[in-house]
C-alpha cells in the first residue's frame, strides 16, 4: 500500500531563516507516527504544510495520495486536525460549535459526539468561552475524532489535559490504529510517544536527526541522578572512578565525610545502583529528563550525523 504521508525534500523558509530543511518522511497506513523535537524544531511548520495551511518554499508532499495544495475540501474531509495553538472563544455552546464543524467535515455517525464527550468528561451544554483551557482542548479533540477520519493530524493534543483524560486520549488513538487508520502525532511528552507511537522522527532545527522506533532511538536512556552516600573511609577516589565507569556524567563533592553525587546517566541504572549499594545510601533520586533535553543530549543539533535506525535493539 502507498504511504498515507510522503514528503520529498520538503522545505520552508521565512526570509533567511529555514524552518524546515529538506524533510523526507514516509508514514505508512495504520500506524501512529510521532513527530518530536524541541521548540523551534519545525514540527508545527511541517504539519501546517501537510494541511496546506502554509505553502512550502520547495519540495513535495503527498497526503492520502494527493498534493495538499490541490486536494481541496475533499481531502480535508478525510483528515481530523487539532492545532497546537487551539483557539476557541465562541459565545455558542460546545454542542453548537461541533454541529457547525460537522457541516463542513465528513458525516458524523449518530451519537458519536456524545460518546466522545462522555469519554473525555466534556460538558457540551456550556458556552465555549466559559470553558477552561483543558475543556477547550477536549472540544478540539472531539471535533478531530468525531467523523472517523482516515488520517488524524494532532499537534500537541494533550496540552492542558489531566492525566486521566490523557490516558483516555491514548486509548482513542489505539482504537484508530486498530481500525487501520493513521495518526500523525506531534508531542513534547516522551511517555505519550512511548505508549502510542509505532515510528518516530526526531527533528532539530528543521532537520530529521533520527528516525525509527521509540526503543531503538534510546530516548528513554537518560536519567538525572542525585545521591548522598556515607562511604567507607579512604574510598573517596575509588568511588569517583567507579561512578564514572558506571556512566555518570557529573560530579562528586564531599562534605564532612558525605559524598554528594549529582549528574546524568546515559544508559541503564543497573551499574550505577550496584556501585551505590556498596556504601550506606542516605538519599537517592533518579528522574527522567523532559523530551527536549533527551533529544538534544542524545542527538544534538542538525549538524550531527543523521541516523536511520532500523527496528530492533541497539
Amino acid at each position: 500500500m502507498p504511504p498515507v504521508i510522503e514528503t520529498r525534500a520538503l522545505t520552508k523558509r521565512y526570509g533567511s531563516r529555514t524552518a524546515v530543511d529538506s524533510l523526507d518522511l514516509k508514514v505508512q497506513p495504520g500506524c501512529v507516527f510521532g513527530l518530536i523535537g524541541p521548540n523551534g524544531s519545525g514540527k508545527t511548520t511541517t504539519l501546517r504544510m501537510l494541511l496546506d495551511i502554509i505553502r512550502p518554499s520547495s519540495g513535495q508532499a503527498l497526503v492520502l495520495g494527493t498534493p495538499p495544495r490541490s486536494g481541496g475540501p475533499a481531502l480535508r474531509r478525510r483528515i481530523g486536525y487539532i492545532p497546537g495553538d487551539l483557539r476557541l472563544s465562541s459565545r455558542a455552546r460546545g454542542r453548537t460549535v461541533l454541529e457547525h464543524f460537522a457541516q463542513i467535515s465528513a458525516p458524523v455517525p449518530a451519537g458519536r459526539v456524545e460518546t466522545l464527550a462522555e469519554r473525555l468528561g466534556l460538558d457540551l451544554s456550556r458556552p465555549v468561552r466559559t470553558l477552561s483551557k483543558g475543556n477547550r482542548q477536549k472540544l478540539g479533540l472531539v471535533q478531530a475524532f468525531m467523523h472517523d477520519p482516515d488520517l488524524l493530524v494532532l499537534d500537541e493534543p494533550t496540552s492542558g489535559l489531566d492525566p486521566l483524560v490523557q490516558r483516555e486520549f491514548l486509548e482513542m488513538v489505539a482504537e484508530v490504529r486498530a481500525s487501520g487508520r493513521t495518526v500523525l502525532l506531534s508531542s513534547h511528552v516522551l511517555s505519550e510517544i512511548q505508549q502510542s507511537a509505532d515510528q518516530v522522527a526526531v527533528l532539530s532545527l528543521g532537520k530529521v536527526v533520527a528516525q525509527g522506533d521509540v526503543a531503538s532511538l534510546r530516548l528513554n536512556r537518560l536519567r538525572h541522578v542525585r545521591a548522598s552516600l556515607a562511604p567507607a573511609s579512604g574510598t573517596e577516589k575509588m568511588l569517583e572512578n567507579e561512578l564514572a565507569a558506571a556512566g555518570l556524567r557529573g560530579s562528586v563533592t564531599w562534605q564532612a565525610g558525605t559524598a554528594r553525587v549529582r549528574g546524568t546517566l546515559d544508559g541503564g541504572v543497573d551499574a550505577f545502583i550496584k556501585v551505590l549499594a556498596r556504601h550506606r545510601i542516605l538519599d537517592l533520586s533518579v528522574e527522567e529528563p523532559d523530551l527536549e533535553e533527551s533529544v538534544l543530549q542524545l542527538y544534538g543539533g542538525p549538524d550531527a550525523a543523521a541516523r536511520d535506525v532500523q527496528k530492533g535493539p541497539g
